[in-house]
């Protein structure tokens, strides 16, 4: 067999002739390959370097655990059009890190300012990812870090703080176990959390023979005393916030019938603390039990409008977050919408009485920030529409309310 005689046979196939107007067919545009071009190529990848000054950074990261740990600090998700903040942490796939610098900033392509960074990691690196790429990593798979609150005097009640008015509804205590079953005594930050309307010390005098308190002794760690509020609503309302770290086991009593023990939670015990202060305050109800970080973790609630725009005639509008700011500020006076076909019947309408057509009249704006949930958005007056070669123009007032 000649192989160099079957190929050239092979080549020399009249089907793989290329006519000259086919090799057109595999040529780039030229517009196509300007833009290639001129297209800007990233910079440089961001790399994570050892943070040659971490001792600086080290104190500050053992406090934020703590706080965490305390319930001082919590999480919270952030939207995709929070600015981030020097000086403030933040949690990205589960790794805690600092943003110490931002260096020269731009508006970027949805308002927001981006620009390097020097983000300092709890493992003692650093790196100079991009700001938009890091609050796209915070959005994504993270949370910010609240500051530390200050702490309220009503959280807790002390015997000078009870008046003769007031009336003692109940306690409110937390257990720790000295059983020696080793599913107990192994077990960290396990707590009995419940309530009782006599003394914490009557209530537990025989502990070691109640399945409840799993058939041992136990050591009261804190009680308070609930003043003036429904003491079983308050006992019930703790638990479904630690819901869903009970810890569910079963004791046998002195006969030898199972009993499974309930309100004993896997909880630290500063959390437990902290709970209780918010349910007094009013504001638990921002937050829920972050198990796997072993911290609260705050939630935006969406402030409901209490305007009655009823009989008005409001527009809604998206916005770009950098123009809805300098509109908030009082900046910017006009809002421009572009008359095109998808929009022409939202901003205009035709007269049937004469066969024009005319610029709707509104009333209000209803700003939104970009698509999300819990997005910014404002209520503005407009007094005046106008036109101007394809543009309509309403010229804004008052600022009605933001959320």
């Amino acid at each position: 067999m000649n192989i160099d005689k079957e190929l050239d046979e092979l080549f020399s196939d009249p089907l793989l002739d290329i006519k000259e107007g086919e090799t057109k067919l595999f040529d780039m545009p030229e517009d196509m390959r300007r833009v290639i071009k001129e297209k800007k190529r990233p910079d440089f990848v961001a790399q994570r370097k050892l943070c040659e000054d971490f001792d600086q950074f080290r104190s500050l990261f053992e406090n934020v655990q703590k706080d965490l740990k305390e319930g001082k600090r919590s999480l919270i998700r952030i939207s995709k059009t929070t600015n981030l903040q020097v000086g403030h942490f933040y949690i990205v796939a589960g790794q805690m890190l600092y943003l110490s610098e931002i260096g020269e900033t731009k508006v970027s392509t949805n308002g927001l300012l981006d620009g390097r960074t020097r983000c300092i990691y709890d493992d003692g690196t650093e790196s100079n990812i991009l700001l938009q790429t890091l609050r796209k990593n915070v959005v994504g798979d993270g949370y910010a870090i609240t500051e530390t609150e200050e702490e309220t005097n009503k959280s807790f009640f002390n015997e000078s703080d009870i008046h003769q008015q007031d009336k003692v509804t109940g306690y409110i205590y937390v257990l720790k176990s000295l059983s020696d079953d080793p599913r107990i005594a192994n077990q960290k930050n396990l707590y009995k959390i419940g309530f009782t309307t006599n003394k914490v010390e009557e209530r537990v005098a025989n502990a070691q023979n109640e399945p409840t308190y799993l058939m041992a002794p136990v050591q009261i760690v804190s009680s308070y005393k609930i003043v003036n509020m429904n003491s079983h609503k308050f006992e019930t309302l703790l638990h479904q916030i630690i819901e869903n770290v009970n810890f569910k086991i079963t004791v046998n009593d002195e006969k030898g019938q199972p009993h499974e023990a309930t309100e004993w939670y896997v909880i630290p015990l500063n959390i437990i603390d902290t709970i209780i202060k918010k349910i007094m305050d009013g504001s638990i109800v921002q937050y829920s039990y972050n198990q796997r970080e072993e911290c609260l973790e705050r939630h935006i609630v969406k402030k409901q409008s209490k305007l009655d725009l009823k009989g008005f005639k409001v527009l809604t509008l998206n916005i770009k977050k950098v123009f809805y700011d300098a509109i908030i500020r009082g900046e910017k006076k006009e809002e421009y919408r572009e008359l095109k076909q998808t929009t022409i019947n939202k901003y205009t309408f035709i007269d049937e009485t004469d066969g024009k057509r005319y610029l709707r009249r509104y009333d209000f704006l209803h700003l939104f920030v970009g698509y999300n949930k819990d997005r910014e958005n404002a209520i503005v007056e407009v007094v005046d529409t106008t036109y101007e070669e394809g543009i309509v123009v309403y010229h804004l007032g008052r600022i009605i309310e933001v959320n």
